[in-house]
């Protein structure tokens, strides 16, 4: 059987994880009895992987955000959501399979769910673009929260992607615009818009479905106007340096809590969302349900302008007289 792909920082774990599978594996062919060994070595396995998960760095943050089995927009859909109905295209030019949306029932409420998705294996990654959208697809999304709003339906994103694509064709087709338009007329809508940062939130590829009135991050989730290799390529002209970059753009969710960026920190099961999709999934339905209800209640004036205020506070800066 083929190991499953695991972070530097995950060794220890890993051959723990590896001894139970062997001890277990000995059991069954012997049939011995080897249940104090078992359960010594899934002590150890739990209490390593506690420590390991509650200090990592910003880079293995990074890392974490990054692992190829965590849950994307799809796995999300098939666990939270009910009655998913996928609805494609801008009506404008085609298709773009980095970006999924479409009407789906939350508890029993309709919304309607946008998200960026990543493949799985290189044939699944050229056809998901690597999660990086074209222009086409912030036009699908924008299409889709205006259907929504003109039925009167609450808009949730998930937000998992290296940023926005920047090849030519993209550029010549307005990237840049199209991003624009999105910020702009998120801004406007009067109806309920929750965003969720299951992985990677990188640059304007993310914050074109970001401007919502709550933003949840996942525990081990990462956002920011850049990655931390690109910022070191700028900054030291290495990406070697990517370790200290990571630290400086306070792109944890911890971090962007404190800061006030994030609403809510939604916590990850014990070794992150790629070790229990489920766990994870109750996690982010709990957490969407309650921001839900809290924003139902508000008239949409009133929650336009909160809207406004959040994004318009944001930063901090220091004036010298």
């Amino acid at each position: 059987m083929a190991s499953k792909p695991h972070l530097e920082f995950e060794r220890d774990m890993v051959e723990v994880q590896e001894q139970i599978e062997k001890l277990l594996e000995m059991a069954k062919k012997k049939g011995i009895d080897v249940s104090s060994e078992l359960s010594d070595l899934r002590r150890k396995l739990e209490v390593l992987r506690d420590e390991t998960y509650r200090n990592l760095t910003p880079i293995e943050q990074v890392q974490v955000a990054r692992h190829p089995n965590r849950p994307y927009t799809l796995d999300y859909l098939e666990r939270v959501f009910t009655d998913f109905i996928e609805l494609h295209g801008d009506r404008a030019y085609r298709d773009d399979a980095a970006i999924v949306g479409g009407w789906a029932r939350l508890e029993g409420d309709p919304v309607m769910v946008i998200g960026h998705q990543k493949g799985r294996d290189m044939k699944e990654n050229l056809h998901r673009n690597f999660g990086m959208p074209h222009p086409e697809g912030y036009r699908k999304a924008l299409r889709l929260m205006r259907m929504a709003e003109k039925f009167g339906r609450p808009v949730i994103t998930l937000i998992d992607t290296p940023g926005a694509y920047p090849g030519i064709g993209a550029e010549k087709r307005g990237q840049a615009e199209a991003i624009a338009m999105n910020l702009r007329e998120m801004a406007r809508l009067r109806i309920p818009l929750v965003s969720v940062v299951l992985g990677e939130g990188g640059s304007g590829g993310a914050l074109a479905l970001g401007v919502t009135d709550r933003i949840l991050l996942l525990e081990h989730a990462i956002y920011s106007v850049i990655s931390p290799e690109g910022c070191a390529a700028i900054l030291w002209r290495s990406a070697e340096h990517r370790d200290k970059a990571a630290e400086a753009l306070k792109l944890t969710s911890s971090d962007l809590h404190r800061l006030g960026v994030a609403d809510e920190v939604i916590p990850e099961p014990p070794g992150g969302a790629h070790a229990d999709w489920d766990g994870t999934a109750d996690a982010v339905r709990a957490a969407l349900t309650r921001h839900l209800n809290e924003l139902r209640a508000m008239d949409s004036d009133t929650r336009r302008q909160a809207r406004w205020a959040r994004f318009g506070e944001l930063g901090a800066w220091k004036e010298n007289g």
